[in-house]
Order: structure tokens, then sequence, then C-alpha cells
């Protein structure tokens, strides 16, 4: 489970996951992070997708609105972004990622 708004405490996540992109769905691998602005109060999640020729086709058709799903979670929205030269496409997304996030009350210490 990952942290929100800890300095030098990592939100991430690696692993499996699907990539949806209207009826077609691709499992796919993922190296998941991000954290929370404050400067527009959002928590912002960005990684890469595993190199895969299926991805990279959705990229170069123009389809880059899709959604993540991790194992027992729910499809969050995302865009693809640039695919780089080993193949590997960026993934990035705005507000609840779809890893999971202690609370900022699980956080805080009592009393504070």
């Amino acid at each position: 489970m990952a942290t929100v708004g800890v300095p030098g405490v990592s939100e991430d996540y690696s692993g499996p996951a699907v990539l949806a992109c209207g009826d077609t769905e691709i499992a796919v691998t993922v190296v998941l992070a991000g954290h929370w602005e404050p400067l527009d109060g959002a928590f912002h999640w960005y990684g890469r997708v595993n190199a895969d020729a299926r991805v990279r086709s959705l990229k170069e058709s123009g389809r880059s609105e899709v959604t993540v799903t991790l194992p027992d979670g729910a499809p969050t929205p995302a865009r693809l972004a640039e695919v780089d030269p080993w193949g590997h496409a960026r993934v990035t997304g705005v507000g609840v990622p779809p890893f999971p996030l202690e609370t900022l009350e699980d956080i805080e210490p009592s009393g504070a």
C-alpha cells in the first residue's frame, strides 16, 4: 500500500495490470508512481507500461484515452503518452490512482 504526501515515502506499484481502450483489453506489466501536487491539490500518477506491440499500436492509431485496472481494482482513467525507443509507453493520470493509497488520516499523527 502506498501513502500520500509523506516526504521520503514511495507511492508506487509494480506488477500486472489490464490496459483497456474501448473493447480492447491488454494484459500488461506496469511500473507506476505518484505524488500529491500542492499547487493544484490533486494526486498525479504516472509510469510505464512495459513494451507491448498492441499498446504501441493503440498509441500509434491515435487512441490515447485508456483505463488501467490492477488485480482486484477498479478501472482508472488514464492517458497513453509517448512510446520510448524501447517500446515502453508512458501512462499518466490525475486523481485517484489505480494503486491503493492510505488516507491522510492514517498518515497524520493523532492530535496533529
